[in-house]
């Protein structure tokens, strides 16, 4: 039998030597000892053969795809105020509103709604140079120029961010579908304003009007003039810059008639939320920080209306979700 180096000894060898050992004498006197040993023999050296054999390399479990990068922030975007009829006499409200949203590092300019056209070339040259949200906001007839800047940047491919129209005039045209949200403060019975600016079909952004004709205070030679209003806008226009693109598949729009010493909140759209066991319409209300009143307006329900699990109720909601010293306030009565 040839020499195998003792370190080269394996269950094969053993079994082999030991069937050999056995002598013919052994296998003849017992016949059984023959399948037997051929059994372990067997055995043993296909033991040895897998123990030789290479192991099959285990398949290369490929790299996980690293996160995609955080989106970089938006640029700060540019404002474009206008003025209405007689703006520097009936619209000096932009005039402050401008400075305000100068004085918190925006690029911020206020005109008369006489240049409009030439204001809009100029706000489209300038994004196709250095894109960044173009925002744009105007009383009485400088709500209507912001629509049509919104409609000559429309032709051009160009989003325009946020359009807020303050009583914007009876002549005002619909919202083109590439602005991302439009808000619209008016007063229905208003003979100088009175626009009750609606979207072209198909249009998918963020959609709010208020109606402010119930609030005796307000008229439209101050409309535009509200601290409460101008503090919300610069809020808005703050977040612009911190948030990415928002999907509009689910934005609900809004349609309100304020009531009568109610502050105005903007909302610049509504979400459909499914009505859990136990809520109400003032728990919703409270949940989210909403006044009752705009819940069942947007629901077109009473205040004290019953709720069925699953069924879907439309609250309205802000750019991002409000700070609690953002929530709706409520005139003094005293």
């Amino acid at each position: 039998m040839p020499q195998i180096p003792p370190n080269r000894w394996s269950l094969s060898h053993w079994g082999t030597a030991f069937a050999f050992r056995g002598g013919t004498a052994g296998l003849m006197m017992d016949p059984r000892r023959i399948v037997v040993l051929a059994a372990v023999a067997l055995l043993a050296f296909s033991t040895g053969m897998a123990a030789a054999s290479p192991a099959k390399p285990k398949p290369a479990v490929a790299p996980a795809a690293p996160p995609p990068p955080p989106p970089e922030p938006l640029p700060p975007p540019k404002i474009y105020l206008f003025r209405g009829a007689m703006g520097p006499i009936f619209s000096t409200g932009m005039d402050r509103l401008s400075e305000k949203l100068t004085q918190a590092g925006f690029s911020a300019d206020v005109y008369e709604f006489t240049i409009c056209r030439w204001i809009g070339d100029r706000a489209i040259s300038s994004y196709k140079e250095e894109p960044a949200p173009i925002v744009l906001i105007g009383h009485s007839m400088g709500g209507l120029c912001s629509v049509v800047i919104s409609e000559m940047a429309a032709k051009e491919n160009i989003p325009i961010s946020l359009v807020i129209t303050i009583d914007p005039a009876h002549a005002t045209g619909d919202v083109p579908l590439n602005v991302e949200r439009f808000i619209n403060i008016f007063l229905s019975d208003s003979v100088l304003g009175g626009g009750d600016v609606v979207t072209k079909p198909g249009y998918r952004g963020h959609y709010a009007s208020y109606d402010l004709k119930e609030n005796a205070r307000v008229s439209h030679i101050n409309i535009e003039k509200s601290d409460d209003i101008h503090r919300q806008i610069l809020d808005m226009v703050t977040q612009l810059s911190r948030i990415p693109a928002q999907t509009q598949a689910d934005a609900v729009p809004l349609r309100y008639l304020v009531p009568a010493g109610t502050l105005v909140e903007l909302w610049d759209s509504g979400v459909r939320l499914p009505v859990r066991r136990g809520d109400t319409m003032a728990s919703i209300a409270a949940a989210n920080r909403v006044p009752l009143w705009s819940l069942a307006q947007s629901n077109s329900l009473p205040e004290s209306a019953p709720l069925t699990p699953g069924q879907s109720i439309i609250v309205p909601r802000h750019l991002t979700p409000p700070e609690p010293a953002a929530a709706m306030a409520t005139p003094n009565r005293r």
